[in-house]
Order: C-alpha cells, then sequence, then structure tokens
C-alpha cells in the first residue's frame, strides 16, 4: 500500500501508487506531463479534491456524484472538452481507490490542457488530458490545529471577484490567490489565512469554507465569490438535523471577532475548529461545543456510522 511521509514543516512528500492516466494504470514515476503543456504555462487546468473514508462495509467515497459534476463543470467554465464521460471518471476514481489498496485516503482528480500549441489562448489545439491520484492524508492543518483550534490570520491578498476569476470554478489558476494568502499566514506563525472579498467581507479560507457560532445559531458565510462547498453544503445539513438553526450571511471580520466559535469545511480540512483570529481568541479560545458535536455528527456520516447519510457514500 502506498503511504504518505510527513516531512518537515507538516508538508507531504505524496506518494500516489498507481495513477489513473488519461485511461490507464500506470505507477506515479510513469505519469508524465510535457512541460510544454498550456496548464503548466498558464493554468488552464480544472480539479477535484474527494475523500474515501473507511467504514463497515469496506471503503466508501464521499459525496462521489456531486465532486465528479463539479469537476465536469469547472471544465465547462474554462471551455475545456473532457474526453472521458462522467461515469468513465466516476469509475477510475474508484479503480485507484481499489487498485492500490486503500482504506481511507484523499483522491485528487485533474484535467488540463495539453501541449500542442502554446499560444495564451488554448483553442481549438490542445485537446484536455486526465489523471486520478490518490494517497493517504490526515488532518490537512495537523492534528493539533484539530485538538486545539487553528489558529487564523486575515490575508493582505483579497479573495478575486467574479469578474476577473470564476471562483465558481475549481480552476487551477484561481488557487495562486490561495497559495499567496496561505504562504503568508504560515510565514506570520499561524496555520491558515482568511481571505475578504473586494468589499471586505469575509469571503473563506485558502481553501475552505467559513463557519462561526453566536448564540446558539450557526452562521454559514454566504459563497458570494466562494467556490460552491460540497463539505460546507454537508455541514449545514447536518448541523439543521441536529437542531441547530442555520442562517447563510455576509460578515466583517470584527463580526468573527465577537463569535463564541469559528470553523472552517472542506474535504481536506473536513470541519476543523478556529481557536484564533488574527491573534484575538475566538469564544474561549478553544474548539468549541458546537462546533465539536457538529465534527462528530460529520465524522460518523463520511465513515458510515450514521445511516440517515449513507446516500452521501459511494462503496469501492
Amino acid at each position: 500500500m502506498s503511504t504518505q511521509a510527513q516531512a518537515k514543516g507538516g508538508d507531504t512528500q505524496i506518494k500516489a501508487g498507481l495513477i489513473w492516466f488519461n485511461g490507464r494504470m500506470v505507477p506515479q514515476e510513469e505519469a508524465k506531463v510535457s512541460v510544454l503543456s498550456h496548464a503548466l504555462h498558464y493554468g488552464t487546468s480544472v480539479f477535484e479534491g474527494i475523500r474515501a473514508y473507511e467504514t463497515p462495509k469496506g471503503p466508501a467515497i464521499f459525496r462521489l456524484q456531486e465532486h465528479v459534476d463539479r469537476f465536469f463543470n469547472s471544465a465547462k467554465v474554462l471551455r475545456m472538452e473532457l474526453p472521458f464521460s462522467k461515469e468513465e471518471v466516476a469509475e477510475a476514481i474508484k479503480e485507484v481507490v481499489r487498485q492500490n489498496g486503500y482504506k481511507s485516503c484523499y483522491i485528487r482528480p485533474l484535467a488540463w490542457m495539453g501541449a500542442r500549441t502554446l499560444g495564451v489562448n488554448p483553442l481549438p489545439n490542445n485537446p484536455a488530458e486526465v489523471m486520478v491520484a490518490a494517497w493517504e492524508w490526515g488532518a490537512y492543518l495537523g492534528e493539533e490545529a484539530v485538538r486545539k483550534g487553528a489558529r487564523l490570520v486575515t490575508s493582505s491578498w483579497a479573495r478575486f471577484p467574479a469578474n476577473v476569476l470564476p471562483g465558481k470554478a475549481k480552476v487551477g489558476g484561481n488557487y495562486v490567490n490561495s497559495a499567496l494568502a496561505k504562504m503568508e499566514a504560515v510565514s506570520a506563525g499561524a496555520d491558515e489565512a482568511l481571505l475578504l472579498d473586494e468589499e471586505g467581507y469575509v469571503a473563506e479560507g485558502s481553501g475552505e469554507n467559513v463557519f462561526f457560532v453566536r448564540g446558539g445559531v450557526v452562521y454559514a458565510i454566504e459563497h458570494s465569490v466562494n467556490l460552491e462547498g460540497i463539505t460546507r453544503d454537508s455541514v449545514i445539513r447536518i448541523a439543521k438535523d441536529l437542531g441547530y438553526e442555520v442562517q447563510v450571511v455576509r460578515a466583517t471580520r470584527d463580526q468573527l471577532y465577537m463569535a463564541d466559535e469559528m470553523f472552517i469545511t472542506g474535504t481536506a480540512a473536513e470541519v476543523t475548529p478556529v481557536a484564533m483570529l488574527d491573534w484575538r481568541p475566538i469564544g474561549k479560545g478553544v474548539a468549541g461545543e458546537v462546533t465539536l458535536r457538529i465534527r462528530q455528527a460529520y465524522l460518523e456520516a463520511v465513515t458510515g456510522r450514521r445511516p440517515e447519510y449513507e446516500h452521501w457514500l459511494t462503496y469501492v
């Protein structure tokens, strides 16, 4: 079984084993891309982040169809015609988990513009290529952030407006914005960045949606310029099922300072409590009770221990 080694600073050295590469399974070392690929020069790629979890019935992929749908919608926004159907990509995702013998893993489908021409316009000469890789991955921000709550700082980099880049599409080039914010946050001694939109309202983390809790009410930051989060949608449903009132709102960062609790969500981050924002403690400065209850229910859902959410699972 392929494993992932932890490197200094909490980064990871990815060992992905067998990769589905343009329709066939190949070892990671043979999954090679031309250095003249359009995507490498101009960011013309789309991707997804998906997780498979160990369950009593075997490995199960969480909300596979929703992720595949978003993958194809992202490609549509970029005018990228994928050479495989949704059914073929979904089967490839399952096959990568099977062939590598994973019980649980993080899965990365990626499509990119190829290497026939290198003008800014990729059409019509650069056909799309597709791969699916997977590797074992634990807590995205580290176990300590999950136990004690993550530390966030507001980035000097704003989230781009909708008329600049397509934020509803998971396009590779969009994530330069995220990378700049994340590097800045880590350099400042924090775990993650909080990005504001061009009007100064809270947008999202570098790769997560944002929630806060005040007076027992769970507030989800509206999508606005943000990616439509599949984990966010799952958490809203779970919170409502647990009996919490959920409101979707715009918020300023000082509203977050005043919150009783705060947490971030995403496929990689799952449900991660936030203990501090801009060096101000959120609530008591530890993971909050509501957050931990929602997190527990979410983890039970993805691991097949909540029958009411089993329709979200695709067994491999």
